[in-house]
């Protein structure tokens, strides 16, 4: 398989998920809607508050995170290699030049954020920018400036605002259901049924949908790999890269849950090399072997 049937075949994939994420959030809303007996206005609600939370991160992002990561501008003479190669992928692409951040730390990662080319950030610790050479870096570059030129921080996005408005949507129905149901004896037997599947979908529905959100996550990962290398034309820069930074075991102190899913790798490093399909369901990163694995293939 060439790198450019590698990023098609991605993309039908990332695809099939994002589609099977929105038929689940509409199935899962509507029925806890007619279990619980409210109309769709408490859903539109759950979403217009869910989504309004939800830009205010996406527009600002770039700051937050930059400033989560206690990131700093990048300097051409001192991170030369890094600089040039995203100055050289970038026209090669005729992509905006994003802004170079790095982070002082010896753990090997980068990430890259913003919500448009125009507006992306490229960020990467100083321990990965001196113990990689420039192939390799070229090849983690290309993996970033891929996220960004496929739109994946809009997609999580949307896929995060979902994700909140269902979490939202449940909790309000749980609420109120039960302070309802206080005040209404004429339940007939129907109603209990939906009554009972509104309880169960409330109560799993958001752990579904993140579930499905990081199989969201772990795809785009598997994307930007296949895209990297279709910039670079080089496998096996981003191959070696990927081998080091997972034979790195420092976690990277400016790291946490909520921005773990943007690095290249995870960055907390806390799972298993040979992790089982049941935790492998809740990595936000596909572990590093199988990204090589595919890469090679």
């Amino acid at each position: 398989m060439t790198h450019y049937q590698l990023v098609a075949s991605n993309k039908r994939k990332s695809v099939l998920v994002v589609f099977f994420f929105l038929v689940f959030i509409g199935l899962a809303s509507y029925a806890m809607a007619i279990g619980f007996g409210y109309g769709l206005d408490m859903v539109g609600m759950a979403l217009v508050l869910a989504g309004g939370f939800s830009f205010a991160s996406y527009w600002w992002s770039d700051k937050i995170i930059l400033g989560l990561s206690k990131a700093k501008p990048a300097n051409r003479s001192q991170h030369f290699d890094f600089y040039t190669v995203a100055e050289n992928l970038s026209s090669s692409q005729r992509m905006p030049m994003p802004k170079l951040y790095v982070i002082e730390d010896t753990a090997m990662n980068a990430f890259a954020t913003g919500r448009s080319p125009e507006k992306a950030v490229v960020c990467a610790t100083t321990g990965l920018l001196s113990r990689l050479n420039r192939s390799e870096i070229e090849g983690v570059i290309a993996h970033e400036l891929s996220h960004v030129k496929n739109y994946d921080m809009l997609l999580m996005s949307l896929v995060t605002i979902l994700v909140g408005f269902l979490s939202l949507l449940a909790d309000w129905m749980m609420r109120s259901s039960f302070g309802r149901r206080g005040r209404d004896k004429s339940d007939n037997q129907l109603q209990v049924i939906f009554m009972v599947a509104g309880i169960v979908l409330a109560l799993l529905s958001p752990l579904i949908a993140n579930l499905i959100k990081l199989a969201i996550s772990r795809r785009r990962e598997f994307l930007a790999d296949a895209s990297g290398v279709a910039m670079t034309k080089n496998p096996q820069g981003l191959i070696n890269a990927l081998t080091k930074i997972g034979q790195d075991k420092q976690p990277l102190e400016a790291a946490n849950k909520a921005t773990a899913h943007l690095y290249i790798s995870n960055p907390l490093k806390n799972s298993k090399n040979a992790a089982g399909w049941f935790s492998k369901m809740f990595m936000t990163h596909p572990p590093v072997a199988e990204r090589v694995e595919a890469l090679r293939g």
